[in-house]
């Protein structure tokens, strides 16, 4: 054993995840639902090449009426 062990220390923000955790244990498998909802979509490539091919470019004023040409 070294000299500079310490016991194991467990934060309280650490201790509060575990409690929730024991006290749910559905707890994971609802986030990864609600992950799986919002923000794990499979992208169409093709749409997202042409809706940036179809995109006008902003003038560098944009609040400047367009004169001439």
């Amino acid at each position: 054993m070294s000299l500079f062990a310490r016991p194991p220390y467990t934060s309280e923000v650490t201790s509060f995840i575990e409690q929730l955790k024991a006290r749910k244990p559905t707890l994971e498998s609802e986030q990864r639902a609600g992950r799986a909802l919002l923000w794990d979509k499979s992208l169409d490539r093709q749409a997202l090449e042409d809706w940036n091919k179809a995109r006008v470019p902003q003038q560098p004023y944009v609040y400047q009426a367009k004169t001439g040409a």
